[in-house]
């Protein structure tokens, strides 16, 4: 039997990069999954058919996770094609390096409405999804919360944000028998990281100088982790965050 049969995942920004091989991976353990998108239906609709091809149950749903109303259809459209959500990953993310002299008032809410408020409006519908019978929450972090790079005040603060909410809603949620833990990643090869130059500079060859393992991650590096973290082999696990960049700290 697979790990996440009979299981039920949503994945927030699922179109590409680490969701689309979490919601790939958990797809491949039995999951059905719904793989959630902002803006990127192509992207999506392409993970949902690569999953279908390869025997898996999918289903793209649009939603904009820093939008009440977007969260509550989202799940209540998961819930009307599965019955039921057992499974959330809080993957959905943006970033922008800013130096202090850059940040901004539009950029600060940008991303903290994301990668803050948004986490919390889908861990909230996922609550009432799970019900009584509880249910997993992974929440994608990063790694800047510890090594903190230069230029990434706001985008290292909404990760030191993810840090502690997922301390807090371990122990909110624990009764319910909802586990809550974290993925960190460190720098992965993403249609993002492409997009943002962050890939061939600089920074990519000092991180792959100080990792341990000596490259950069790729999505199917984490994406494993996430099956362990919905599956039962973690069932004693929650309020942990899990650093995943090849060592770098």
């Amino acid at each position: 039997m697979k790990k996440l049969e009979n299981k039920v995942a949503v994945i927030t920004g699922a179109s590409k990069g680490i969701g689309a091989g979490i919601a790939k991976s958990l797809a491949a353990e039995g999951a059905a999954v719904v793989v959630n998108y902002a803006s990127s239906k192509e992207g999506a609709d392409k993970v949902v058919a690569e999953i279908v091809a390869n025997g898996g149950r999918a289903v793209a749903i649009q939603g904009d996770v820093s939008k009440k109303a977007d969260v509550t259809r989202l799940f209540a459209e998961s819930e009307k094609v599965y019955g039921g959500v057992d499974i959330l990953v809080n993957n959905a993310g943006i970033y922008k390096f800013n130096t202090i002299e850059e940040v901004s008032e539009e950029e600060f809410h940008r991303q903290f409405n994301t990668n803050v408020l948004g986490l919390l409006l889908a861990t909230q519908g996922a609550v009432k999804s799970f019900g009584e019978k509880g249910g997993s929450v992974i929440n994608i972090g990063s790694v800047v919360s510890r090594i903190t790079p230069p230029g990434s005040s706001i985008y290292t603060a909404t990760k030191g944000a993810v840090d502690s909410i997922t301390q807090v809603l371990s122990k909110e949620l624990g009764p319910k028998k909802i586990r809550v833990n974290s993925i960190n990643p460190g720098m992965v090869e993403t249609e993002g990281t492409h997009a943002a130059g962050i890939i061939g500079s600089d920074f990519q060859t000092q991180t792959e100088q100080t990792a341990p393992l000596g490259r950069i991650g790729q999505p199917d590096d984490i994406a494993p982790i996430a099956v362990f973290l919905a599956s039962d082999a973690s069932g004693w696990l929650t309020g942990e965050t899990l650093f995943a960049g090849g060592g770098v700290r």
